[in-house]
Protein backbone atom coordinates (compact mmCIF):
# COMPACT_ATOMS: atom_id res chain seq x y z
CA UNK A 1 0.00 0.00 0.00
CA UNK A 2 3.03 2.34 0.23
CA UNK A 3 4.13 1.82 -3.38
CA UNK A 4 3.27 4.62 -5.81
CA UNK A 5 4.06 3.98 -9.46
CA UNK A 6 3.96 7.71 -10.17
CA UNK A 7 7.61 7.80 -9.05
CA UNK A 8 8.63 5.10 -11.55
CA UNK A 9 6.38 5.63 -14.59
CA UNK A 10 8.18 5.14 -17.88
CA UNK A 11 11.18 3.35 -16.41
CA UNK A 12 12.92 0.45 -18.15
CA UNK A 13 10.59 -2.07 -16.48
CA UNK A 14 7.55 -0.26 -17.93
CA UNK A 15 9.19 -0.33 -21.36
CA UNK A 16 9.57 -4.10 -21.25
CA UNK A 17 6.16 -4.76 -19.74
CA UNK A 18 4.23 -2.49 -22.08
CA UNK A 19 5.96 -3.44 -25.31
CA UNK A 20 5.20 -7.11 -24.61
CA UNK A 21 1.69 -6.34 -23.35
CA UNK A 22 0.81 -4.62 -26.62
CA UNK A 23 2.11 -7.63 -28.56
CA UNK A 24 -0.19 -9.92 -26.53
CA UNK A 25 -3.17 -7.64 -27.18
CA UNK A 26 -2.41 -7.58 -30.90
CA UNK A 27 -2.49 -11.37 -30.91
CA UNK A 28 -5.89 -11.40 -29.21
CA UNK A 29 -7.27 -9.06 -31.86
CA UNK A 30 -6.46 -11.49 -34.66
CA UNK A 31 -9.81 -13.17 -33.96
CA UNK A 32 -13.05 -11.17 -34.24
CA UNK A 33 -14.59 -12.68 -31.10
CA UNK A 34 -14.68 -10.32 -28.09
CA UNK A 35 -12.18 -10.62 -25.26
CA UNK A 36 -11.70 -9.12 -21.81
CA UNK A 37 -8.62 -8.01 -19.88
CA UNK A 38 -8.11 -7.99 -16.12
CA UNK A 39 -5.35 -5.66 -14.86
CA UNK A 40 -4.83 -6.62 -11.21
CA UNK A 41 -2.55 -3.75 -10.09
CA UNK A 42 -3.74 -0.95 -12.34
CA UNK A 43 -2.30 2.20 -10.73
CA UNK A 44 -3.47 5.66 -11.80
CA UNK A 45 -3.94 4.99 -15.50
CA UNK A 46 -1.77 7.82 -16.78
CA UNK A 47 1.16 9.80 -15.34
CA UNK A 48 2.34 13.37 -15.85
CA UNK A 49 6.08 13.17 -16.53
CA UNK A 50 6.48 16.84 -15.59
CA UNK A 51 5.09 16.22 -12.10
CA UNK A 52 7.44 16.48 -9.14
CA UNK A 53 7.25 12.76 -8.36
CA UNK A 54 8.44 11.70 -11.82
CA UNK A 55 11.02 14.47 -11.99
CA UNK A 56 12.42 13.47 -8.59
CA UNK A 57 13.53 10.02 -9.78
CA UNK A 58 14.27 10.78 -13.45
CA UNK A 59 13.47 7.18 -14.33
CA UNK A 60 11.49 8.07 -17.44
CA UNK A 61 14.47 10.06 -18.78
CA UNK A 62 16.57 6.90 -18.52
CA UNK A 63 13.69 4.77 -19.78
CA UNK A 64 10.88 5.47 -22.21
CA UNK A 65 12.07 8.95 -23.21
CA UNK A 66 15.23 7.38 -24.64
CA UNK A 67 13.13 5.25 -26.96
CA UNK A 68 11.85 8.32 -28.80
CA UNK A 69 15.01 8.30 -30.87
CA UNK A 70 14.63 4.64 -31.88
CA UNK A 71 13.83 3.80 -35.49
CA UNK A 72 13.66 0.05 -34.89
CA UNK A 73 10.45 -1.28 -36.44
CA UNK A 74 10.03 -3.80 -33.59
CA UNK A 75 9.30 -0.88 -31.25
CA UNK A 76 7.00 1.01 -33.62
CA UNK A 77 3.69 -0.45 -32.28
CA UNK A 78 4.67 0.41 -28.71
CA UNK A 79 5.85 3.94 -29.52
CA UNK A 80 2.73 4.61 -31.61
CA UNK A 81 0.50 3.49 -28.73
CA UNK A 82 2.42 5.63 -26.23
CA UNK A 83 2.16 8.72 -28.43
CA UNK A 84 -1.56 8.21 -28.99
CA UNK A 85 -1.99 8.28 -25.20
CA UNK A 86 -0.12 11.59 -24.76
CA UNK A 87 3.54 10.57 -24.56
CA UNK A 88 6.05 12.19 -24.08
CA UNK A 89 4.19 14.72 -21.90
CA UNK A 90 2.35 11.88 -20.19
CA UNK A 91 3.19 8.22 -19.73
CA UNK A 92 0.24 5.84 -20.02
CA UNK A 93 0.07 3.00 -17.53
CA UNK A 94 -1.09 -0.45 -18.53
CA UNK A 95 -4.85 0.28 -18.19
CA UNK A 96 -4.57 3.26 -20.54
CA UNK A 97 -2.60 1.23 -23.08
CA UNK A 98 -5.04 -1.66 -22.83
CA UNK A 99 -8.00 0.69 -23.29
CA UNK A 100 -6.37 2.18 -26.37
CA UNK A 101 -6.06 -1.29 -27.91
CA UNK A 102 -9.64 -2.41 -27.27
CA UNK A 103 -12.18 -2.78 -30.05
CA UNK A 104 -15.85 -1.88 -29.45
CA UNK A 105 -16.65 -5.48 -28.48
CA UNK A 106 -13.84 -5.80 -25.89
CA UNK A 107 -13.65 -4.65 -22.25
CA UNK A 108 -11.23 -3.94 -19.41
CA UNK A 109 -11.48 -4.62 -15.69
CA UNK A 110 -8.93 -2.64 -13.66
CA UNK A 111 -8.34 -3.34 -9.97
CA UNK A 112 -6.51 -0.88 -7.71
CA UNK A 113 -6.55 -0.87 -3.90
CA UNK A 114 -4.56 2.29 -3.10
CA UNK A 115 -7.23 4.95 -2.32
CA UNK A 116 -5.59 7.89 -4.12
CA UNK A 117 -4.56 5.88 -7.16
CA UNK A 118 -8.00 4.27 -7.36
CA UNK A 119 -9.65 7.70 -7.31
CA UNK A 120 -7.42 8.90 -10.16
CA UNK A 121 -8.06 5.74 -12.14
CA UNK A 122 -11.81 6.04 -11.61
CA UNK A 123 -11.75 9.65 -12.78
CA UNK A 124 -9.65 8.79 -15.83
CA UNK A 125 -12.22 6.25 -17.05
CA UNK A 126 -15.29 8.18 -15.96
CA UNK A 127 -18.32 7.27 -18.10
CA UNK A 128 -16.31 4.76 -20.17
CA UNK A 129 -18.70 1.87 -20.72
CA UNK A 130 -15.90 -0.49 -21.74
CA UNK A 131 -13.93 -0.10 -18.51
CA UNK A 132 -14.89 -1.23 -15.00
CA UNK A 133 -12.67 0.10 -12.18
CA UNK A 134 -12.64 -1.96 -8.97
CA UNK A 135 -11.32 -0.86 -5.56
CA UNK A 136 -10.39 -4.32 -4.33
CA UNK A 137 -7.46 -6.52 -3.45
CA UNK A 138 -5.75 -7.89 -6.55
CA UNK A 139 -5.58 -11.48 -5.33
CA UNK A 140 -9.26 -11.48 -4.37
CA UNK A 141 -10.16 -9.90 -7.72
CA UNK A 142 -8.40 -12.73 -9.57
CA UNK A 143 -10.84 -15.24 -8.12
CA UNK A 144 -13.91 -13.01 -8.22
CA UNK A 145 -13.59 -11.75 -11.80
CA UNK A 146 -12.47 -14.91 -13.61
CA UNK A 147 -13.25 -16.74 -15.79
CA UNK A 148 -14.57 -14.13 -18.20
CA UNK A 149 -17.98 -14.50 -19.87
CA UNK A 150 -16.16 -13.88 -23.18
CA UNK A 151 -14.26 -17.17 -22.59
CA UNK A 152 -11.02 -15.57 -23.83
CA UNK A 153 -8.72 -12.75 -22.85
CA UNK A 154 -5.70 -11.65 -20.85
CA UNK A 155 -4.92 -11.46 -17.14
CA UNK A 156 -2.06 -9.06 -16.28
CA UNK A 157 -0.56 -9.53 -12.81
CA UNK A 158 1.84 -6.73 -11.88
CA UNK A 159 2.42 -6.40 -8.13
CA UNK A 160 4.90 -3.84 -6.79
CA UNK A 161 6.90 -6.51 -4.92
CA UNK A 162 6.87 -4.42 -1.74
CA UNK A 163 5.66 -7.38 0.33
CA UNK A 164 7.27 -10.72 1.03
CA UNK A 165 5.62 -13.58 -0.79
CA UNK A 166 4.51 -11.90 -4.02
CA UNK A 167 6.24 -14.60 -6.09
CA UNK A 168 4.31 -17.24 -4.18
CA UNK A 169 1.04 -15.37 -4.68
CA UNK A 170 1.71 -15.09 -8.41
CA UNK A 171 2.50 -18.81 -8.61
CA UNK A 172 -0.72 -19.70 -6.80
CA UNK A 173 -2.76 -17.34 -8.98
CA UNK A 174 -1.32 -18.61 -12.26
CA UNK A 175 -1.84 -22.24 -11.26
CA UNK A 176 -5.43 -21.46 -10.27
CA UNK A 177 -6.15 -19.64 -13.53
CA UNK A 178 -4.65 -22.40 -15.67
CA UNK A 179 -7.06 -24.77 -13.96
CA UNK A 180 -10.27 -22.74 -14.11
CA UNK A 181 -9.72 -20.50 -17.18
CA UNK A 182 -7.74 -22.55 -19.67
CA UNK A 183 -8.22 -20.18 -22.61
CA UNK A 184 -6.76 -17.14 -20.84
CA UNK A 185 -3.34 -15.69 -21.53
CA UNK A 186 -1.74 -14.95 -18.16
CA UNK A 187 1.18 -12.52 -17.93
CA UNK A 188 3.02 -11.64 -14.72
CA UNK A 189 5.80 -9.06 -14.30
CA UNK A 190 8.71 -9.66 -11.92
CA UNK A 191 11.90 -7.77 -10.96
CA UNK A 192 15.39 -9.04 -11.64
CA UNK A 193 17.83 -7.96 -8.93
CA UNK A 194 19.90 -11.10 -8.70
CA UNK A 195 19.43 -14.53 -10.21
CA UNK A 196 18.66 -16.80 -7.27
CA UNK A 197 15.12 -15.48 -6.56
CA UNK A 198 14.27 -15.57 -10.27
CA UNK A 199 15.38 -19.19 -10.56
CA UNK A 200 13.31 -20.05 -7.51
CA UNK A 201 10.26 -18.30 -8.94
CA UNK A 202 10.54 -20.08 -12.29
CA UNK A 203 11.04 -23.43 -10.56
CA UNK A 204 7.96 -22.88 -8.39
CA UNK A 205 5.82 -22.12 -11.46
CA UNK A 206 7.02 -25.28 -13.17
CA UNK A 207 6.45 -27.35 -10.03
CA UNK A 208 2.90 -25.96 -9.83
CA UNK A 209 2.19 -27.30 -13.30
CA UNK A 210 1.80 -23.93 -15.04
CA UNK A 211 2.19 -24.78 -18.72
CA UNK A 212 2.95 -23.84 -21.41
CA UNK A 213 5.19 -21.19 -19.89
CA UNK A 214 7.48 -18.60 -21.47
CA UNK A 215 9.84 -16.09 -19.81
CA UNK A 216 10.92 -12.86 -21.54
CA UNK A 217 13.65 -10.92 -19.72
CA UNK A 218 15.73 -7.78 -20.15
CA UNK A 219 18.55 -6.78 -17.83
CA UNK A 220 20.59 -3.58 -18.06
CA UNK A 221 23.62 -4.90 -16.19
CA UNK A 222 24.82 -8.11 -14.63
CA UNK A 223 22.10 -9.03 -12.10
CA UNK A 224 24.31 -9.48 -9.07
CA UNK A 225 23.31 -6.55 -6.82
CA UNK A 226 20.17 -7.36 -4.78
CA UNK A 227 19.75 -3.67 -3.90
CA UNK A 228 19.21 -2.55 -7.52
CA UNK A 229 16.52 -3.18 -10.11
CA UNK A 230 18.93 -4.56 -12.68
CA UNK A 231 16.22 -5.73 -15.04
CA UNK A 232 12.79 -7.31 -15.20
CA UNK A 233 10.85 -10.05 -16.86
CA UNK A 234 7.42 -11.09 -17.97
CA UNK A 235 6.39 -14.71 -17.52
CA UNK A 236 3.53 -15.75 -19.79
CA UNK A 237 1.34 -18.81 -19.41
CA UNK A 238 -0.49 -19.94 -22.54
CA UNK A 239 1.29 -17.43 -24.83
CA UNK A 240 -0.31 -16.93 -28.25
CA UNK A 241 1.22 -18.37 -31.37
CA UNK A 242 4.09 -16.24 -32.65
CA UNK A 243 4.54 -14.27 -29.44
CA UNK A 244 7.91 -15.84 -28.59
CA UNK A 245 9.25 -14.77 -31.98
CA UNK A 246 7.87 -11.23 -31.54
CA UNK A 247 9.42 -10.97 -28.07
CA UNK A 248 12.78 -12.12 -29.44
CA UNK A 249 12.74 -9.07 -31.74
CA UNK A 250 11.34 -6.58 -29.20
CA UNK A 251 13.79 -7.23 -26.37
CA UNK A 252 17.08 -6.56 -28.25
CA UNK A 253 15.47 -3.44 -29.74
CA UNK A 254 14.59 -2.26 -26.23
CA UNK A 255 18.10 -2.97 -25.00
CA UNK A 256 19.59 -0.88 -27.80
CA UNK A 257 17.00 1.89 -27.44
CA UNK A 258 17.57 2.15 -23.71
CA UNK A 259 21.33 2.35 -24.20
CA UNK A 260 21.92 -0.73 -22.06
CA UNK A 261 25.63 -1.13 -22.75
CA UNK A 262 26.96 -1.89 -19.28
CA UNK A 263 28.88 -5.15 -18.87
CA UNK A 264 26.53 -8.09 -18.46
CA UNK A 265 23.51 -6.43 -20.10
CA UNK A 266 21.31 -8.73 -22.15
CA UNK A 267 17.94 -10.23 -22.92
CA UNK A 268 16.44 -13.68 -23.31
CA UNK A 269 13.24 -15.41 -24.37
CA UNK A 270 13.07 -18.83 -22.77
CA UNK A 271 10.52 -21.61 -22.86
CA UNK A 272 10.38 -22.79 -19.25
CA UNK A 273 7.70 -25.35 -20.19
CA UNK A 274 7.23 -25.84 -23.95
Amino acid sequence: MNYRHVFHAGNHADCLKHALLLSLLAALKRKPAPFAVLDTHAGCGIYDLAASEAARTGEAARGALRLLESTNTALAPCLDALKQAGFPAFYPGSPALIRGALRPQDRLMAAELHPEDHARLKAHFKRDAQVAVHKRDAWEALRALTPFPEKRGLVLIDPPFEQEGDCGRITEAMAMLRHRFRAAIIAAWYPIKHRAPVRGFHHALMEAGVAPLLAAELWLREPTDPQRLNGSGLVIANPPQGFAEDAAEILPALRTGLGADEPGAGSAVTWLVP
